[in-house]
């Protein structure tokens, strides 16, 4: 036997394994870098975040991967030699992430790596009977796996596709695992560039739980910030504060066929971009208002998407417990204008329930590997969109 799937197989068999979660998401401010100690598997995992820091990117490194990022044509040169540089860039990350912690490579049993998306490209979008869903996300996991020394599980979203689904969002199967209560319904809300939840039903019947994403969380005003006030975001929500909201705007902005597909959907910043507000200021004749109240507007628009979707599942008078994470939840305006939205909603974080909510994509990741590794696909029934699989590709240090 090749003596690195003996050391795969032992490390599988150890009663507590260390796993690196890895999560770039489409807002590119840098990598999630979350250490976890995990037992046992399905219902009986268990996990303790060890470390967690977020590896910053340069400008100039963001700079690349927005080159070939959400665009129907790039440089397919830049795309082949970007699936490598951002492996090598991560792998730097976790080795001076475990230095700075004070851990050898060697303590640590298996990274799981998310990769950075590049096109997500589910039919609602394309709309070609001839082509299937498909989704693209780089940054190889054989590199980062010899450059780390540490065996990686990589490319998760293709299993989810090849088994029917569309590649995402794949919180539901995580957030089964790690946050489903006896007797409690929860929904998992997590407010990154595109907002999702997921459903947890108190009976724990996996049959009935579901996840989807909603619409854009994040992404508009991030992109609308960096276009128009050289700010990477909105902090604190200062500038969409400053303005007011334009009914005029909103409307258009909620007039989209995705908005009328029922659930579980996903979509991604290939629809939700600045052409996307372009055309919807141009239908509304609202292209001369000031950029403040844009700002206020894209926040609103976020809000209602994702409280409508909650009323679309729970009823027009939603008392759900909503548990929030991503980096949305930072944002007051948007926070403070769900709670107007659902009123007899509880909403807390998953800091509640012992995961710190910034860190929370990372480890999923960690949880969906350690499902790979260990466990077995969760039954969740014949339901589209939600397919009963482990998911992750295994790369070999050697």
């Amino acid at each position: 036997m090749n003596i690195q799937i003996q050391n795969l197989y032992t490390k599988a068999q150890k009663e507590h394994r260390l796993i690196i979660g890895l999560m770039s998401g489409t807002s590119m401010d840098g990598l999630d870098i979350a250490l976890c100690e995990v037992s046992g598997n399905g219902a009986d995992t268990s996990i303790q975040i060890l470390a967690f820091k977020t590896g910053e990117y340069t400008d100039d490194f963001r700079s690349k991967i927005k080159a070939v990022f959400s665009k129907k044509q790039v440089d397919l040169e830049l795309v082949c030699l970007m699936n490598e540089h951002i492996a090598n860039t991560h792998a730097e990350l976790i080795n001076a992430a475990l230095k700075e912690w004070d851990y050898k490579n060697e303590d640590v049993d298996f990274i799981a790596s998310h990769g950075q998306t590049i096109f997500h490209a589910p039919k609602s979008l394309h709309k070609l009977n001839d082509y299937p869903n498909g989704t693209l996300q780089i940054g190889d996991g054989d590199h980062i796996a010899v450059k780390t020394g540490i065996i990686t599980l990589s490319d998760f979203r293709q299993k989810h596709l090849a088994a029917g689904g569309e590649g995402a969002p794949l919180a539901v199967y995580g957030d089964y695992l790690m946050f489903s209560k006896k007797n409690e319904d929860r929904v998992m809300l997590n407010i990154g560039g595109i907002a999702n939840f997921t459903y947890l039903p108190g009976n724990l019947d996996a049959s009935e739980i579901f996840s989807t994403d909603v619409g854009p969380g994040n992404t508009l005003m991030d992109q609308f910030m960096q276009q128009h006030f050289n700010q990477f975001y909105d902090k604190n929500a200062q500038v969409a504060k400053s303005g007011s909201l334009n009914d005029e705007l909103l409307a258009a902005l909620l007039k989209c066929d995705f908005f009328e597909i029922g659930f579980p959907k996903t979509t991604g910043p290939e629809l939700f971009n600045l052409d996307y507000l372009r055309n919807a200021q141009k239908r509304s004749l609202t292209e001369n208002i000031n950029a403040e109240d844009v700002m206020a507007t894209l926040c609103h628009f976020s809000a209602n998407t994702i409280s409508n979707a909650i009323k679309k599942c729970f009823g027009i008078d939603a008392k759900a417990q909503i548990f929030m994470s991503g980096g949305g939840m930072h944002n007051p305006l948007l926070v403070e204008l769900l709670k107007n939205n659902l009123p007899n909603s509880n909403f807390l974080t998953t800091d509640d329930l012992g995961i710190n909510p910034d860190a929370k994509e990372a480890v999923l990741f960690a949880v969906l590997a350690n499902e790979t590794l260990c466990g077995k696909p969760i039954n969740f029934g014949n339901r589209q969109g939600v397919p009963s699989v482990c998911m992750g590709k295994i790369s070999l240090p050697e």
